[in-house]
């Protein structure tokens, strides 16, 4: 066993039991601190192992968030793939997070978050200015690098949150990583957040869940981890490649058609 595989299973993340926001945020920072400093030693080794310490730190996190995740499918084992998902709250991070292995597409604003821009930026996520339209092919060749260079990418498409009703009409600009690209693999993922201490969500009951337009995110955060225990559920959808597609309209209607329907059969039960 190398050094680099005994330090990932010694930060494996642990159990946190949620009892409530101040144990919760207690549960991520002592995640964050077992993990983050693992992370910065494994960089510094080198090493294809340290690709698993976000994906612990995700676990840890949605566990002390009292989130249980439900899987129906697999994501791609592929290298190199585009996951594209609906986008239903700031918890869809750790969330996904927890079953891919993989960096995410996330607004430069996200940066200067403070400590939630520092994880991010540890965790190699992929910054756009969506603002700048002159920036889209940087940010396209950015992104079409990384994909190349076998690294997993989570890409949101509807581009921002929706109120958690149903899914948004996708951007088909942002397929852009996919032109001149006809074996990049995609994977549509639904997310879902069906049930709350298992009972069924209601329309009632998902702005708690949802983080819809300018509403600031800790105080949002604080009154998700007042809610109980959340189950979030996942839809793996089968991979496609973009060759299958005459164009990236095309390939923007199907996942957003496929993952819709997802949402549709989850929140209905």
């Amino acid at each position: 066993m190398t050094d680099a595989e005994a330090l990932a299973g010694r930060a494996r993340a642990p159990r946190f039991q949620r009892l409530g926001p101040t144990k919760a945020i207690a549960g991520a920072l002592t995640t964050a601190t077992l993990l983050v400093p693992a992370e910065l030693l494994l960089r510094g080794l080198g090493g294809r192992h340290k690709a698993r310490l976000p994906m612990a730190f995700h676990r840890g996190l949605s566990r002390s968030l009292g989130i249980r995740i439900v899987s129906h499918g697999r994501p791609s084992r592929e290298r190199g793939v585009l996951f594209v998902s609906n986008h239903v709250s700031w918890a869809d991070i750790p969330v996904l997070g927890a079953r891919i292995r993989a960096a995410f597409v996330a607004k430069s604003d996200v940066a200067g978050w403070g400590m939630v821009g520092w994880l991010a930026t540890l965790a190699r996520t992929v910054y756009v200015e969506r603002a700048r339209r002159t920036t889209t092919g940087e940010q396209r060749d950015a992104i079409s690098e990384r994909l190349a260079a076998g690294d997993n990418i989570i890409l949101f498409p509807e581009g921002t949150n929706s109120d958690g009703i149903g899914v948004l009409p996708f951007k088909s600009s942002l397929f852009a990583v996919t032109d001149g690209a006809p074996d990049r693999i995609i994977q549509p993922v639904t997310i879902a957040y069906t049930r709350v201490n298992n009972m069924p969500v209601t329309r009632e009951r998902l702005p708690d869940l949802a983080w819809i337009g300018d509403t600031e995110l800790m105080p949002h955060a604080m009154a998700f981890m007042a809610l109980g225990r959340v189950r979030a559920e996942l839809v793996f959808h089968p991979p496609v490649r973009a060759g299958d597609f005459p164009n990236r309209k095309a390939l923007s209607r199907h996942c957003e058609t496929v993952i819709a329907a997802g949402y549709r059969g989850l929140m209905r039960g």
